[in-house]
């Protein structure tokens, strides 16, 4: 059920084309930059963008400008664990990793305490209003919001195309509270 809707939304997401990706992912931004959570929160978990998904470049930027602390999320492959490290200049400290994310080179990596994170924002395939997500099959959001214990805003940035009417969930799925499309800003909790 689940890969289903992964391989019809992903095709969805991939027939953007170039201009509406950006045309849209700047409308998300707008929406983003409106939002008092956005605006107050200090250690932002930002993800960095590929395959269409929103561009994150612009939010990364706006971020770094306020002076607040950007924390990219990486894949450890082998645990399932993201591992977070800061990111001071997007242009000097990034490469490509193994899944074709921009990830920090090895020496820019920056070990970040989850604790300190007060806002994440979050990617993924579907999500539906109640904040419920699909992601790349991996897991690696569910068990990363499953070992925080401190309260923490989670923000799915996603086209409207995304947005389904329910998501497939099981115990372990760790829904988002808002998620914010080109359309509207929606409260999930």
């Amino acid at each position: 059920m689940k890969e289903n809707i992964r391989k019809n939304i992903l095709q969805k997401r991939k027939n953007l084309s170039v201009e509406e990706v950006n045309k849209k992912s700047k409308e998300i931004f707008e929406h983003l930059k409106s939002f008092s959570s956005y605006n107050n929160a200090h250690n932002v978990m930002v993800y960095m963008d590929f395959r269409n998904e929103v561009k994150t470049d612009k939010i990364i930027e706006d971020l770094l400008s306020q002076n607040k602390k950007v924390v990219l999320p990486i894949s450890i492959k082998e645990t399932r664990q993201l591992l977070l490290s800061e990111l001071r200049d997007p242009k000097k400290e990034l490469s490509v990793s193994s899944y074709g994310i921009l990830e920090p080179k090895e020496n820019f990596i920056r070990e970040v305490n989850p604790k300190t994170i007060d806002l994440v924002l979050v990617p993924g395939v579907a999500f539906d209003r109640s904040g419920f997500r699909i992601g790349y099959g991996a897991g690696y959001y569910d068990r990363f919001f499953q070992n925080i214990h401190h309260p923490i805003i989670s923000i799915a940035l996603a086209f409207d195309l995304q947005i389904i009417d329910k998501v497939p969930t099981h115990s372990l799925d760790y829904p988002v509270d808002y998620i914010i499309t080109e359309k509207e800003i929606i409260t999930c909790k």
